[in-house]
């Protein structure tokens, strides 16, 4: 069989045991190793031989420590309270205006993201926080659970973000250049976001009406209360940015600073501590599965030389580059419903990304369009998160809030749904809004 055709077999296989539920990791290695010895003849020797050092090689990365750092960064924020501090500050601002309660959950999502990096953490964090406050001013179910849940992307969109970060090691691309281009398309995904409740609110006003003015004492002292939080955010970005310390660096002083913060005006224990350790250590661990699994069916891939194949196969058809693109946004969308956002990173990367690098676009160098398929994939994985069947953030929003049916929910989120499609447009027509902070700063 040739390469593709292997390539495909692979994953059809590989499709049919996660839906028999084995996990993405597992059924990745599985896979990978069951078409690294079909390549090789039914021979396990180069299997063997390769195994010895497959895993070590991967782990033993010093850029991978950023992940546990950025993670453990997030969860003292979590059980050190600092997500209550962000919301309340944003709603005493918001909270005045019509929908203003459902904006600021997604501003404080936003903030709570700038120091996670998680969106299925910044979900169900915000959603403890917030929910309780938007049912108790009166707000629809499906308005509240829909922003929520969206709002929750914001967590892998404005940087930290995990995601960026394995992109940028299966990439060979900077770290700090690709935070830095996710900022304007975070900010924008934001505003969006915003945007839309304000649309709703003004056809719908019952479902979002306004809650009580905060006087200006209350905003700053409010505002006083999250200073902390955005020192941590400044530290950790603008030391990237600025070249004063390195990804791994800014996020281990990023992760002091928020344990610090957790136990001095959080008010977290020892048990906090502990559960926050805990808590990182079984993320990482599942992350680091899935990236060793990840390595095993891309060393089969590149066997196959499908990868190879499929750029040349491309080229030679002589479509249009921005054709190729819609096709590859479209698998994202169609592969969202049944996997997971970091999943999906590890699985398509190593055949989209040869196929991108090939193609023209609008006369970009190389890395300039390694940064910009980077933001635009993150930004149609993030969608995943929300569109059914699976809508992982949907799931976590909807399990908090128990008395809004799930059918609530995922209507909640279909305007969202468009913000997200009319940013991925907007993107697709205007590079420069990931690239213009990368040129300024970058260097």
């Amino acid at each position: 069989m040739s390469g593709i055709a292997v390539g495909c077999w692979v994953f059809v296989l590989l499709m049919g045991l996660l839906v028999l539920r084995v996990p993405i990791g597992i059924a990745m290695f599985t896979m990978g190793a069951a078409g690294y010895v079909y390549l090789t003849g039914g021979n396990t020797g180069p299997l063997l031989s390769m195994l010895k050092n497959m895993a070590y090689a991967r782990l033993s990365n010093y850029d991978l420590v950023v992940i546990p750092l950025f993670l453990l960064m997030g969860q003292f924020a979590t059980h050190g309270g600092l997500s209550a501090a962000l919301f309340r500050c944003v709603s005493a601002f918001m909270g005045h205006w019509k929908g203003g309660v459902a904006m600021a959950a997604v501003g404080a999502c936003a903030g709570f993201g700038a120091i996670c990096g998680s969106s299925l953490a910044t979900a169900a964090t915000m959603g403890q926080v917030a929910l309780p406050e938007l049912k108790r001013f009166g707000y629809a179910g499906s308005l509240s659970t829909g922003a929520l849940a969206a709002g929750g992307t914001l967590g892998i969109m404005i940087p930290p973000s995990v995601p960026l970060v394995i992109y940028a090691i299966l990439t060979q691309e900077s770290i700090g250049k690709l935070f830095m281009a996710a900022v304007l398309p975070g900010i924008i995904a934001m505003l969006g976001y915003m945007l839309v409740i304000k649309i709703m609110v003004a056809v719908k006003p019952e479902i979002g009406p306004a809650g009580p003015v905060v006087p200006w004492a209350g905003r700053l002292k409010a505002l006083w209360q999250v200073l902390p939080v955005l020192g941590v955010f400044a530290v950790v970005i603008v030391g990237i940015y600025g070249g004063w310390s390195n990804p791994t660096e800014a996020a281990a002083i990023g992760a002091a600073a928020c344990g610090i913060l957790a136990i001095t005006t959080g008010g977290m224990r020892l048990k906090g501590v502990l559960a926050s350790a805990l808590g990182t250590a079984q993320a990482t661990a599942m992350i680091f599965l899935v990236l060793v699994g990840a390595d095993m069916l891309n060393s089969t891939l590149a066997l196959s030389q499908m990868p190879v194949e499929l750029a040349t196969w491309v080229q030679a058809s002589h479509m249009s580059p921005m054709l190729v693109m819609l096709v590859i946004l479209l698998i994202y969308v169609l592969l969202g419903c049944v996997m997971d956002s970091l999943a999906m990173i590890l699985l398509t990367i190593p055949i989209f990304y040869p196929v991108v690098m090939g193609l023209d676009f609008y006369g970009m160098s190389a890395t300039d369009k390694s940064i910009w398929f980077g933001i635009l994939a993150l930004m149609v994985v993030e969608i995943g998160l929300v569109h059914p069947p699976v809508g992982m953030n949907v799931y976590i929003i909807n399990r908090l809030a128990k008395d809004v049916p799930l059918k609530e929910t995922f209507k909640g989120v279909m305007p969202f749904l468009a913000s997200d499609f009319i940013r991925i447009a907007v993107l697709l027509a205007f590079p420069s809004i990931a690239l213009v902070l990368v040129r300024t700063f970058g260097g």
